[in-house]
């Protein structure tokens, strides 16, 4: 009966189509409907799917994610791949003949033989990994010769990868494509939206084997670990100082570079870092943020306040200790 029910809520009400699904049902109508909920934010062109949206993208950002195995060749899509493999079979000159299906299913299972093989042809000469596409390899090599090919156009910060560089280009262009269902906060990249949920789940599900404390994404883990282990895997290049985050490590450079970009708009004061530009701009603005929770006092900066929560620290203990002093001289 259920069964029965479930055919009935997802069967189309325009052609009788039904779908094991509601989810498949709501996109389905979209051909009735000619709804297209799915907008490109450059070109103003829509679409029924998300995923048709996606493939349409690469349009813009010139990305071809699916390689042949053979020739190395880009495509958009991975059917792309599929068709361009018959130029690798045998039976090319014989094309015509092949029915369209044989054609892709032949070319398909080439392609597949060929990545699911396990034939790790190309080997990194500075390093034993091997792989299996000579892309993966090229892409490889960069952390050897630290090459970096893509270079951003507005402010020359360059990439090992395209993909890379892709997202920070957002960080110009103020694009955040990937948005929270619940917050409807925006983000640059689908990793960092994937953290931020752990903000309304309140999900921990990495922990510390050494002092068993949690954390909402593995590299949070990986950073605090280092506490215990004493691991910097971070040099710097040119006094080959050491760091246990990347973040510290960019920071000391900047100091080597002498470089500094970010200038207080009152006064012209121009610092290495941001959060000291932040602090300095208290000066102006009179801003403090940090209040002590004994007396209510403010501070502009967090090392004044805790300073000052160290006196309060030293009365308690003198007022402990001249009690303590008093209870002994009653006693005796």
């Amino acid at each position: 009966m259920s069964a029965q029910l479930e055919v009935k809520t997802n069967q189309c009400s325009v052609c009788l189509k039904v779908f094991s699904k509601k989810s498949l049902l709501t996109r389905h109508l979209r051909i009735h409907t000619g709804e297209r909920p799915y907008q490109c934010a450059l070109c103003l062109k829509d679409y029924q799917q998300n995923a048709h949206l996606v493939n349409h993208m690469r349009v813009h950002t010139g990305e071809t994610p699916f390689q042949c195995p053979l020739c190395q060749k880009g495509f958009t899509r991975k059917d792309g791949v599929i068709k361009h493999m018959v130029v690798h079979t045998e039976e090319k000159s014989c094309e015509s003949s092949l029915s369209s299906k044989d054609f892709v299913c032949k070319s398909y299972l080439l392609q597949q033989t060929i990545v699911h093989g396990k034939n790790k042809a190309y080997q990194c000469s500075e390093c034993p990994k091997t792989f299996e596409r000579k892309p993966n390899l090229v892409k490889h090599m960069r952390i050897h010769t630290r090459e970096k090919p893509f270079q951003c156009s507005l402010c020359l910060k360059a990439f090992t990868q395209n993909s890379h560089l892709i997202i920070h280009k957002r960080l110009h262009t103020g694009e955040k494509p990937h948005q929270c269902s619940v917050c409807l906060k925006g983000f640059t990249q689908k990793s960092h939206l994937i953290k931020h949920m752990n903000v309304h789940t309140k999900e921990k599900p990495f922990q510390c084997s050494e002092c068993l404390k949690d954390f909402s994404d593995k590299s949070s883990l990986a950073s605090h670990t280092r506490i215990h282990t004493g691991e910097k895997p971070y040099q710097c290049s040119e006094c080959q100082k050491c760091f246990s985050v990347s973040s510290s490590l960019v920071k000391h450079t900047i100091r080597h570079i002498g470089r500094r970009p970010y200038c207080c708009s009152e006064c012209g004061k121009v610092f290495t870092q941001k959060s000291d530009l932040i602090r300095h701009m208290r000066v102006h603005t009179g801003d403090k943020p940090h209040r002590c929770p004994d007396c209510q006092k403010d501070f502009s900066d967090k090392s004044s306040l805790l300073k000052h929560v160290k006196l309060h620290q030293r009365e308690k203990s003198s007022q402990i200790s001249e009690c303590y002093n008093h209870m002994e001289t009653l006693d005796s």
